[in-house]
């Protein structure tokens, strides 16, 4: 019953995450019909200060900020969206199979993860799409198996308390398969943890790509990109000019209200076990 009433009443905080992302969700799915201009088209001046026609001014190249804003959100938000995807994929199934399968298993996959996570994941990525390219496929396909040794971490933790419970011990002894097991009795259970994990992942994934783009190695020309803007516009700050200060205004914007929406994720998991240390 308390879970319900904190899913029908999120506090303030969590109303102000949903309502920001809700924002930039509609940017990025309408971005064609909403945008004043199109994504690449330059249209003024360089670095022109906001006014009617260019509600934020134009960036380093004469193109419309807002316009690169709206576009940048479906890709900056898309691609997080698709690296999180990938990672969570290869990381519970992978994490699910270590905690059911057995102990060889789990010692294989587990010192293979050890082994990839002992490498810095931002050194990983600069040498593979330095050697492979920066095209969206081969960015997705990188970080989403970078980061999906992050989840198998947490996915076989929370698999390997699960797997050691009577009802999993039950579907043994009726004969259930392997991938029974894992996708019938340990993964709805290992849920709640995970979907709040989705989030922060997201947020890192978010910032991973648009740190990525700053760098010259993310989301290419011509799409909008948010680090990608911070980086072509970066040097009107010497001028007084805002113009890199409106995508990195939407990145943490972002960022604060997923981990906003997370917090209340993680204060309804954690209240039952409280309730229960009560009584």
């Amino acid at each position: 019953m308390a879970i319900q009433n904190s899913l029908k009443n999120p506090p303030i905080s969590a109303k102000i995450g949903m309502v920001i992302l809700v924002v930039f969700i509609f940017f990025a799915i309408f971005a064609p019909l909403i945008a004043p201009y199109g994504e690449a088209e330059s249209i003024g001046k360089t670095w022109a200060s906001p006014s009617a026609e260019f509600l934020l001014g134009t960036d380093n190249i004469g193109r419309d900020m807002l316009s690169r804003i709206i576009f940048g959100a479906r890709m900056t938000l898309g691609v997080a969206t698709a690296c999180t995807l990938l990672s969570f994929l290869i990381g519970i199934t992978m994490g699910l199979l270590a905690a059911v399968a057995g102990k060889a298993i789990d010692q294989i996959l587990s010192r293979f993860v050890d082994l990839m996570l002992s490498i810095p994941i931002l050194v990983f990525a600069l040498m593979i799409l330095s050697m492979f390219g920066s095209s969206l496929f081969t960015l997705i396909i990188t970080i989403g198996i970078l980061d999906s040794f992050r989840v198998f971490r947490l996915a076989r933790s929370i698999a390997i308390n699960i797997v050691v419970t009577e009802f999993v011990e039950v579907a043994r002894l009726r004969g259930e398969g392997l991938w029974w097991i894992m996708v019938r009795e340990v993964l709805p259970n290992a849920l709640p943890p995970m979907i709040a994990e989705f989030g922060l992942r997201f947020c890192f994934n978010f910032l991973f790509v648009a740190g990525l783009s700053f760098l010259g190695l993310g989301i290419q020309p011509p799409f909008a990109d948010w680090g990608g803007m911070v980086r072509e516009n970066g040097r009107a700050i010497a001028f007084g000019i805002p113009a890199p200060l409106w995508p990195a205004i939407a990145i943490g914007l972002t960022t604060i209200s997923v981990n906003m929406i997370v917090d209340w994720i993680l204060s309804i998991n954690a209240r039952p076990s409280g309730a229960s240390a009560e009584m």
